[in-house]
């Protein structure tokens, strides 16, 4: 595994763009609570960290991983993102459910990032277990939300140059 070893949610602040004059939106899944919310915290943080304002950054609630999609387009329709972080937690049962959703809700994401000029970033765990899942929402592989956020300040650099 790529990551068994590493810790791939540390950045050098000096590298990335400061936030202050973008607006984020976050769309979080409420299934699975404990990681979206820990993957949520570490997004907001990472943002804050870099600059973002607290009052720039908009979060909306959807039900699942599959309705992020949805959600996501909700806010870029509002207009007032300037990237958006979809965040998620899908986790493998014994039906094929698992791969039904990881693979709407990429596809989806993917279709907002090509249809408009938002940049969408996708940040659902697509794990076997619950172990693998808390171990990258902020345990020992550290917290992919924090990914997410360094790249939706990058991307919002790149969508408004």
């Amino acid at each position: 595994m790529a990551t068994s070893t590493k810790n791939l949610s540390v950045y050098d602040k000096a590298t990335i763009p400061n936030a202050k004059e973008f607006r984020f939106g976050i769309v979080v899944s409420e299934w699975n609570p404990k990681i979206t919310e820990g993957l949520y915290k570490g997004a907001e943080a990472a943002l804050l960290d870099c600059g973002a304002l607290a009052s720039n950054i908009n979060r909306l609630n959807v039900p699942g991983s599959f309705e992020l999609t949805f959600g996501c387009k909700k806010l870029i329709e509002i207009g007032e993102v300037d990237a958006v972080i979809a965040i998620g937690s899908v986790i493998q049962g014994e039906t094929k459910h698992f791969d039904f959703v990881c693979d709407a809700t990429a596809q989806g994401i993917k279709d907002l990032n090509v249809l408009t000029e938002v940049p969408v970033i996708f940040c659902v765990l697509t794990d076997n277990t619950m172990q693998q899942a808390i171990d990258r929402s902020g345990g020992k592989h550290g917290n992919k939300g924090i990914e997410a956020a360094i790249a939706a300040i990058k991307m919002a650099v790149i969508a408004n140059s």
